[in-house]
C-alpha cells in the first residue's frame, strides 16, 4: 500500500530557488538596459580625419605640356660632286664653324678642267684683242667679232664652272654646330649628293606645342617657359614662347606654339621635355591644397571642420598651379578643410582631427588611468 509521505523542509528550499533565479534574470535584464542606453547616448564613433587650414599665396595660371627638344637650325651635308675621299678632318661630337673643311676629295681631274678651261679663256681673250685692233682697220666685220666676244664670254663660264667643280672636292660646314653622325671614311668613293655628315645647332633649342585652341587668347610671344627633362632630373631650364601659330588647325583644334631655350651644354637635341607656360599670376591669391577637393564627378566642393562636424562645401574655383588650387568663392582664410580621411565623410559627419589633436587626447588617457584604478 503506497503511501504519499511530505519531506519536511522541501516546500522552502524550493520557494528560495525560484525567487533567486528570478532576481538573476531581473539583474541581467536591468543591465543590458543599461548598456544599450549608454551606446544610445554615447552616439556615433567619430571619424579620424587630417586637416589644413585654407591660406593666402601667389598662385600662377599656367598650361602644361610635353614636347621634345629640337636644334632650331639643322643640316644634312652632301658632296656636291664625285670622288675619292682622301681626308675626314672631323668626328662625330666634335664642333665646327660654317665654312670648315670637313672632307677633301681626289681633286686631280678638277684641276685638269680648271687648266684646259683657263687656256682656252686666254686663246680667246687674245683672239679677241687682235680681232678689235683689226677692227679699227675695218679689216674685221662687226659679225665675227661679236661671234670672238660671245665665244669669249662663254669660255669665262666654263672656265668659272670649273673652278666651281675644284671648290666642290672640298665639303665644308654649312652651318656652324656639332657633328651628330658621319657616314664616311677615308678611302670612300663618295657620290655625288650622297649625305655624308649630320650638323644640328645645339646652341639654341626648340620644343614645339600642339596647343588646344580655347587657350589661343592666354599665349604670346615673349612668356616665360620652364622645362624639366627627365634625363636631368631635379634641375628646371627657363626659355620662352619664341612663335605663336595665328592658324587653327581645323582638324586637331591645335595651334602651334614653339618655346626656344638657350643650349647651356646639359639640354640636347632629342631630350623629353615637360614644360610649363605661365600666362597669369595672382599676388595674394586664396589657396587650397588640391588634395582636399572632392572627387565624386559632382561640382568642385570640401569638406570643411568647424566644431569638429564636416560640412560639404560647393566652391568656385579659379588657377591651379602645381598642388595649390585657387579659390575664388565659397571659402575664407583659415577655414580647415579635409586633406585625409575624407571618403568616409557624410554632411554632418562628427570628426577627431589627426595632428594637432593628438597629443591632447594622449593627455586626457594619463589622466584617466589612475581613476581606473581606484
Amino acid at each position: 500500500m503506497y503511501t504519499n509521505r511530505k519531506c519536511p523542509g522541501a516546500a522552502p528550499a524550493l520557494a528560495a530557488g525560484i525567487l533567486s533565479v528570478a532576481l538573476l534574470l531581473g539583474g541581467c535584464k536591468g543591465g543590458g538596459d543599461a548598456k544599450a542606453k549608454d551606446a544610445e547616448n554615447k552616439g556615433p564613433d567619430a571619424i579620424p580625419v587630417e586637416v589644413e587650414k585654407v591660406a593666402r599665396r601667389a598662385i600662377a595660371a599656367s598650361y602644361a605640356n610635353t614636347s621634345t627638344l629640337e636644334p632650331r637650325a639643322e643640316s644634312q651635308v652632301v658632296a656636291k660632286t664625285s670622288g675619292v675621299a682622301l681626308q675626314v678632318l672631323v668626328e662625330e661630337g666634335q664642333h665646327v664653324k660654317a665654312g670648315q673643311v670637313l672632307v677633301r676629295l681626289d681633286a686631280d681631274r678638277a684641276r685638269l678642267q680648271v687648266a684646259q678651261s683657263a687656256a682656252q679663256l686666254r686663246k680667246l681673250e687674245a683672239n679677241y684683242a687682235r680681232a678689235r685692233q683689226l677692227e679699227a682697220q675695218q679689216m674685221v666685220s662687226a659679225n665675227d667679232l661679236d661671234q670672238l666676244r660671245f665665244d669669249l664670254e662663254n669660255a669665262r663660264a666654263v672656265n668659272r664652272l670649273a673652278d666651281l667643280e675644284l671648290s666642290y672636292t672640298q665639303v665644308t660646314a654649312p652651318i656652324s654646330g656639332v657633328i651628330a653622325s658621319r657616314s664616311i671614311k677615308p678611302g670612300n668613293f663618295v657620290q655625288i649628293n650622297s649625305p655624308i655628315f649630320r650638323i644640328v645647332d645645339a646652341g639654341r633649342l626648340e620644343a614645339t606645342l600642339n596647343v588646344p585652341e580655347r587657350e589661343v587668347a592666354k599665349l604670346k610671344p615673349g612668356q616665360v617657359v620652364e622645362l624639366t627633362a627627365d634625363a636631368l632630373p631635379g634641375k628646371r631650364f627657363t626659355g620662352e614662347v619664341d612663335r605663336v601659330s595665328p592658324v587653327v588647325d581645323t582638324g586637331t583644334g591645335t595651334f602651334r606654339v614653339v618655346a626656344a631655350f638657350e643650349g647651356n651644354g646639359e639640354l640636347q637635341p632629342g631630350m623629353f621635355g615637360r614644360l610649363s607656360i605661365n600666362y597669369d599670376q595672382r599676388a595674394d591669391a586664396l589657396v587650397l591644397p588640391r588634395t582636399a577637393l572632392i572627387e565624386d564627378g559632382g561640382e568642385p566642393s570640401v569638406y570643411v571642420i568647424r566644431d569638429n562636424v564636416a560640412s560639404r562645401v560647393a566652391l568656385k574655383l579659379g588657377y591651379s598651379e602645381g598642388a595649390w588650387v585657387e579659390v575664388r568663392d565659397g571659402l575664407k582664410a583659415g577655414d580647415a578643410v579635409v586633406v585625409a580621411g575624407k571618403a568616409a565623410l557624410r554632411e554632418g559627419s562628427t570628426v577627431q582631427v589627426l595632428g594637432g589633436d593628438k597629443p591632447a587626447a594622449k593627455a586626457e588617457q594619463v589622466e584617466a588611468a589612475p581613476q581606473a584604478g581606484n
